[in-house]
């Protein structure tokens, strides 16, 4: 069996489906996103026109020439004076986790954020999802908040934390 051929490349309208069904399948875990009950794609149409390829990507991974997994970049706050701060989030469909791709994604963003006048990168995750903790600390992001049972899992209380890398240029 050969090598798979990954391509990231900017998000079109055509993809929105893709990217709630990924959403959308993360949500039983409890485990990457405060969403209890799954979105549709017409919920997403603004967040969707919310991104732009100069400033707040959203990025499709595509696993020979299938979509296996996405990762936008969220304004932090909507005011001025955080323009050089983003979110970043990862999503991958279940069938290719454990495969390294969190990683390629991370990598490129991290590398884009110069040219996308980013200079803060946040990663909102909840305090029990290990393998995103571990993702990120990879990549020397910080704990730089915890907001201890903040989020109601269906009777669960849950921890948030943030974490934070400066970006150097």
């Amino acid at each position: 069996m050969g090598e798979k051929k990954l391509h990231i490349r900017d998000a079109q309208i055509e993809d929105l489906a893709k990217i709630v069904e990924i959403y959308n399948s993360s949500i039983p875990g409890k485990l990457a996103t405060a969403d209890l009950e799954e979105i549709t794609v017409e919920s997403r149409v603004a967040w969707f026109h919310d991104h732009n390829s100069q400033y707040r990507p959203l990025w499709m991974l595509e696993e020979d020439d299938e979509i296996v997994g996405w990762l936008s970049f969220q304004s932090f706050y909507g005011r001025p004076a955080y323009h050089a701060t983003a979110e970043v989030s990862i999503y991958l469909d279940p069938s290719v986790h454990g495969r390294g791709y969190a990683r390629v994604l991370i990598e490129k963003a991290i590398s884009q954020c110069p040219k996308l006048e980013i200079k803060t990168l946040l990663a909102f995750v909840f305090g029990h999802n290990d393998p995103s903790i571990r993702l990120f600390e990879k990549y020397n992001f910080e704990k730089w908040a915890h907001l201890p049972k903040i989020a109601d899992m269906a009777g669960v209380e849950r921890d948030l934390l943030i974490l934070g890398k400066r970006i150097t240029q």
